[in-house]
Formats: structure tokens, C-alpha cells, sequence
């Protein structure tokens, strides 16, 4: 149970979860690197490609090596199978982008976090009489913070986070803390392709340290 409650601390308090995936098994490496020298401590490395498996290795291999204390996550499950195989590989929490009753019934065997995505009350209802803690809202710039404040009251024992379309934008961020969500998800606006293909880390060191001081200000 400790790791699972460790993260359901964690990410709320870290209130970013920055997530990737990058063909280049290096690349990914130190991206994942940046983001831990600029303090995020758990990171989601996004199923999306042929190579993600093999690069997921890798960096499982960096984090117990160098990165004390980062949690590295796996997103983009979408079947037990791959559920199976990440958690075999060491992953520390998943994440899918819908509500996958088999990818809960995995990661509950496995007392594992699983943060499913979901779009309307029904599919949250289900994710939580499944024993869900967390909800990715997805895709966040299609439901907005307004229905996050419209449904909040109807799920006071979850804690929310938004995917999809989060700005880094101190008004955008703020607008959806104000709605009731404990952390956002960030992927392409904090971690551009632009800036994966340029191998620009530095930069993408610089962008975390402002999303988390940003949402320190809001808390």
C-alpha cells in the first residue's frame, strides 16, 4: 500500500505530472534527468511509440541508479496486457486515457496507483465504485475547469487531475486550481517536440522549475 499512498500524497504536492515519450532512448533519458534536477519527482513516460517499452527500461535502470525518489509512471495503458508488461518492467503507477476495467483489475493486483481517464460523470462513477483514487480528466481543453467545478461537489473523496491542453499559463493553471483539481498534467506544452528534437534540456529544465513555482503560487 505505501508506494500507492506515497503518490496520492506526491502528486498532489507536487501538483504538476509532466509526461512524454520520445523515439530516442537518450533523449528520453535526460529529458528525464531535467525534469528531476528541476525538483519533479514523478514523471509519466507515455506508451505511444514502438520504443517506448525498451526506453522505459532504461530509464527504470536511471531512476534506481542516480534519481533517488522519483516515481516513474507509465500512461497511454489501454489493455491488461500492457498493464502486465509496464508493471513487470517497474512501473510505479499508470495511467490510461480512458476507463479501462481491465487495466484496473491489473494494477488492484498489483496494489498499484492507476489514474484512469475520464470524460463524463458515468465513466467517473465507474472508475470510483472500481476503487479509483485519482481521475485524469481527459481531454482537458475540451471539459474545462467549469466542468470541473460543476461535478466537484458530487465527488468529494477523489482527487482530480486535467490532461490535455493545460497552458503554461499561470491564468490557465490557476483557473482549473480554483475548480477543485489537486495537480495538472502536462505534456506538449511543457515539453514541445520542438524542444525534444533540439535535445534543448536546459530549457526544459527551465520550464518545469516554472510550472512547479507556479503552482507552489496558487497553493
Amino acid at each position: 500500500m505505501e508506494k500507492k499512498s506515497e503518490l496520492l500524497k506526491l502528486i498532489p504536492k507536487q501538483g504538476v505530472l509532466p509526461l512524454y515519450f520520445y523515439k530516442d532512448e537518450e533523449v528520453s533519458v535526460e529529458v528525464l534527468r531535467s525534469l528531476y534536477n528541476a525538483g519533479m519527482r514523478a514523471v509519466e513516460y507515455t506508451n505511444r511509440g514502438e520504443a517506448a517499452l525498451q526506453n522505459f527500461k532504461k530509464m527504470r535502470r536511471v531512476c534506481d541508479q542516480e534519481l533517488t525518489g522519483m516515481y516513474l509512471g507509465v500512461g497511454t495503458i489501454k489493455s491488461a496486457e500492457m498493464a502486465e508488461i509496464f508493471i513487470s518492467e517497474g512501473a510505479d503507477f499508470i495511467v490510461s486515457p480512458g476507463f479501462v476495467v481491465e487495466v484496473a483489475d491489473v494494477a488492484d493486483k498489483s496494489n498499484m496507483l492507476w489514474i484512469p481517464g475520464c470524460m463524463t460523470p458515468s465513466e467517473i462513477i465507474q472508475a470510483e465504485n472500481l476503487g479509483a483514487s485519482m481521475i485524469k480528466l481527459f481531454p482537458g481543453n475540451l471539459l474545462g475547469p467549469e466542468f470541473m467545478s460543476s461535478i466537484k461537489a458530487l465527488f468529494p473523496d477523489l482527487l482530480f487531475m486535467p490532461t490535455g491542453g493545460v497552458n503554461l499559463d499561470k491564468e490557465n493553471i490557476s483557473a482549473w486550481f480554483k475548480a477543485g483539481v489537486c495537480a495538472v498534467g502536462m505534456g506538449s506544452k511543457l515539453i514541445s517536440k520542438k524542444l525534444l528534437e533540439q535535445k534543448d534540456y536546459a530549457k526544459i529544465e527551465a520550464l518545469a522549475k516554472e510550472a512547479l513555482s507556479i503552482v507552489q503560487s496558487l497553493k
